[in-house]
This record gives C-alpha cells, sequence and structure tokens, in this order.
C-alpha cells in the first residue's frame, strides 16, 4: 500500500475547497483532511489590542492535532471511509494507492507537517480580489470592519514571505484567479504524474 499526501494550501477564499473536492471526485481512493476542522473555540482565539481575533495565525489552530489525525490517515487509509470507487482508465493499477489532500490557508509553516507532503500547492490572489470574495463569505463570528486589512491580508503576506525566503521548500505556487477548469486540470495532471512515479 502506497500513499500520497497532498497539500493545497494558499490565501483565505482562493478557491482550496472547491479544489479539494473536485480532485476527490476524480481521484482514486482520495480523502480530505481540512484545516479549519482545527480552529479552536472563539473563547482560546487571542485578542490583540484593536479588539481583532487573531484567527490567522498557527495559535488559533489544534495543529498538534491535525498532525495526529493526518499520521491515523496514513497508517490506515482504507479504514478511515476513504471509498474505493472504480478508478478511471488512467489509474487502474493505482488500486493500492491512497491519495489524502490536506487543504488550508497555514500548512506549510509548520515544522512537524513539512516532511509529510509529496506535493505542495499555494493558490494565490491579488489583494483587490481576495478582498471582494471574502466579503461575500459569511463568517462565525462574523469580520469586524477593517479585519481584512488589519488581520487577514497582513498575515497571509508574512506567511507567504517565509515560504518564499524558504529555499528548501518545494512550493507550486497557483494563480487563484484562473478558471476552476484550469486549475483543476492542471493539478490533477500534476498529481497523476505524481502516481505514476510511485507506480514505478
Amino acid at each position: 500500500m502506497k500513499v500520497l499526501v497532498i497539500g493545497l494550501g494558499g490565501v483565505t477564499n482562493g478557491g482550496k475547497t472547491t479544489l479539494a473536492e473536485k480532485l476527490k471526485n476524480m481521484l482514486p481512493n482520495c480523502d480530505i483532511i481540512s484545516q479549519d476542522d482545527f480552529f479552536k473555540p472563539e473563547s482560546e482565539v487571542e485578542t490583540d489590542e484593536r479588539g481583532f481575533k487573531l484567527y490567522d495565525v498557527l495559535d488559533a489552530l489544534y495543529m498538534d492535532e491535525m498532525v495526529t489525525s493526518i499520521h491515523n490517515w496514513m497508517k490506515s487509509p482504507a479504514s478511515s471511509g476513504v471509498v474505493t470507487e472504480e478508478p478511471q482508465k488512467t489509474c487502474d493499477n493505482l488500486k493500492n494507492v491512497y491519495i489524502l489532500i490536506v487543504e488550508g490557508f497555514l500548512l506549510y509553516n509548520y515544522e512537524p507537517l513539512n516532511k509529510l507532503w509529496n506535493r505542495r500547492y499555494f493558490l494565490t490572489l491579488p489583494y483587490e480580489e481576495c478582498k471582494r470574495r471574502r466579503s461575500t463569505r459569511v463568517y462565525q463570528p462574523a469580520d469586524t470592519p477593517g479585519y481584512f486589512d488589519g488581520h487577514v491580508w497582513p498575515m497571509y503576506l508574512k506567511y507567504k514571505n517565509e515560504l518564499e525566503e524558504n529555499a528548501s521548500m518545494q512550493v507550486d505556487y497557483l494563480d487563484g484567479t484562473k478558471s476552476q477548469e484550469e486549475l483543476l486540470s492542471y493539478v490533477y495532471s500534476d498529481i497523476i504524474k505524481e502516481l505514476n512515479k510511485l507506480r514505478e
């Protein structure tokens, strides 16, 4: 049995969840773990001097639990409830390969996760487009006025810069303004190449 762990990280509202779900439907033995499922309750998330809840930092997440969940999945993917449908023709010899897509906004800045990735993708958006998309979403708790400019965007830039400065980190940056079809086609082909390497 072989396991492929794919990271799908990047900017808020960049299309990570949509892309992950579409890939799951196209790939054999594929499962998703979402970082959003590991947020601490609001009462445990720090508030800064401006009254902003600091959600866009690693401390707002139960990262140890997330790492444990990924390791548990890797130990026995078949028992995780992965639907083992008849894979598409491209994947005929891949019945014993399991794929985990981990999607979230802060995947590559946490050292214990960095040993796990087979491929890392990072969705980017320009400021205006990101702000526009974010304004159409409803969050619990809701974004307070100034929150995007005061916390969300600066944290995105901070963590993205950390990645870009880390020369050992192989990350494939994706333009989140491209159509979903284009992004899906690119990432899907790339993962199939990776699967074929595993098969050799």
